[in-house]
């Protein structure tokens, strides 16, 4: 049999258990932390879906969404979509293959995007740039789930951050030729967009942190506000 090339593919069979192995359940419990508060949408939109843990459960959690899942990884949405086909979900989740450094979303279709261990895959320009174009063609009271990993301000807690950051880039640069070596400043370049933290978490000691964000007017941002737990809750 032929090896898989480099690229997440290599990684399509075994991923689950790779994130378990090194970090329990957390990395699961931060990209399905806000998909409840999707439950309205209509039309939602999957940035670097992966193996479709997450569109399985968007689409039990929002049951009226179109969900459009991106991934650039045949071996991923090959996967994903067994796992969709499974939930009877495959006449609302779709997939497309595709790299998102110049795929551009339809204007004006999406209600809601997530973004859950993805944007830690480019540099800051890209990110810059994928984060620019998705939000030009969102609905203006569209929300962004995002959950990635974050460099945390205390000293051992930093510390600690680096050094698992290391181990995780040089893992993907060998098994997947990822060409990044550190974090975009994602939650940065969100602000700049005009994109605003509604609610948000932290778990292992502050490297993961899962975030849920509106552009919404005050109106929208004060309605979300009022059903969200305090802004900020770390979990070690």
């Amino acid at each position: 049999m032929k090896a898989p090339k480099r690229g997440f593919d290599r990684l399509a069979y075994w991923y689950r258990a790779l994130e378990v192995l090194a970090f329990g359940n957390d990395l699961e419990r931060a990209r399905f932390r806000y998909l409840q508060r999707l439950s309205d949408r209509r039309d939602i939109l999957l940035l670097g879906e992966g193996d479709g843990r997450c569109a399985e459960r968007l689409a039990a959690a929002a049951p009226r969404a179109r969900i459009l899942c991106v991934d650039s990884s045949p071996g991923m949405i090959e996967r994903a979509a067994r796992r969709i086909a499974r939930a009877g979900a495959s006449e609302r989740v779709s997939f497309l293959c595709a790299d998102a450094v110049t795929f551009t979303p339809e204007t004006g279709r999406h209600d809601a995007v997530t973004t859950l261990f993805f944007l830690d895959c480019f540099d800051g320009a890209t990110a810059s740039g994928i984060v620019s174009r998705v939000s030009a063609a969102l609905r203006p009271d569209a929300l962004w789930a995002f959950a990635d990993f974050v460099l945390p301000k205390g000293r051992l807690a930093r510390l600690r951050a680096r050094v698992w950051l290391g181990i995780l880039y040089a893992f993907f640069r060998w098994e997947t030729g990822l060409r990044v070596s550190e974090l975009p400043p994602s939650e940065e370049i969100l602000a700049r967009e005009g994109w605003r933290r509604v609610d948000s978490v932290d778990l292992q000691w502050g490297l993961v942190r899962s975030v849920l964000l509106t552009r919404g007017g005050t109106g929208a941002t004060g309605a979300l506000s009022a059903s969200a737990s305090p802004e900020t809750r770390a979990s070690r």
